[in-house]
């Protein structure tokens, strides 16, 4: 029972659509009508609204965190369950008919609250991979495959399988992502479309 809460509260933190939120909220429009249509923050930035994106990538780690972090109170030895729901959440949201967002900066909060060290090291791979590609997407999927690796060589074997589990939900939902960079289609970060 105690697991499908923590699975209950994860997703409920983790369907808050905070990019679509504050694109609302502040006049930029229907975050699922502009690029695309993805609810995270890379396509928020692509409204042209740096502060937004940022404020959507802190919020969109916040509720990944502070799910890990309620379930460590409440139901101990649950958190990676929470981890999960949260990520799950943001991808699948119901209140926007299961079609959310990526779920890379849910998963980067959730990491953070299970093993900082981590993500300390997938930071540093997505900002590697930021800087020799340009690319979101590549930089995302980098971090994301490094993460359980990293927990494996860390020797925090027991949030391997949540992070690996996690890899996986980004990775399906960057599928489109994957068949535009083989194809050569994908933008640039600050490209528009």
């Amino acid at each position: 029972m105690e697991s499908a809460y923590a699975l209950g509260l994860g997703y409920v933190l983790g369907s808050i659509p905070f990019g679509l939120i504050l694109t609302r909220l502040f006049g930029a429009g229907d975050l699922r009508a502009i690029g695309s249509g993805s609810i995270g923050a890379t396509n928020v930035l692509r409204t042209g609204r740096k502060g937004l994106a940022a404020a959507t990538v802190l919020l969109d780690a916040g509720k990944g965190w502070l799910a890990v972090m309620i379930a460590a109170r409440w139901w101990p030895g649950y958190e990676g369950v929470a981890a999960v729901g949260a990520v799950i959440g943001h991808c699948f949201p119901v209140w926007l008919k299961f079609r959310g967002g990526k779920g890379f900066a849910t998963a980067a909060g959730v990491c953070l609250a299970l093993a900082w060290q981590v993500t300390v090291i997938a930071a540093a791979a997505w900002a590697a991979a930021l800087a020799l590609s340009r690319i979101s997407s590549v930089s995302s999927l980098t971090a994301i495959v490094i993460a359980p690796v990293a927990a494996w060589l860390l020797g925090f074997s027991p949030v391997v399988p949540t992070l690996a589990v996690i890899a996986a939900i980004v990775i399906f939902q960057h599928r489109a992502n994957i068949a535009r960079l083989r194809a050569g289609t994908e933008p640039r970060v600050g490209q528009k479309g």
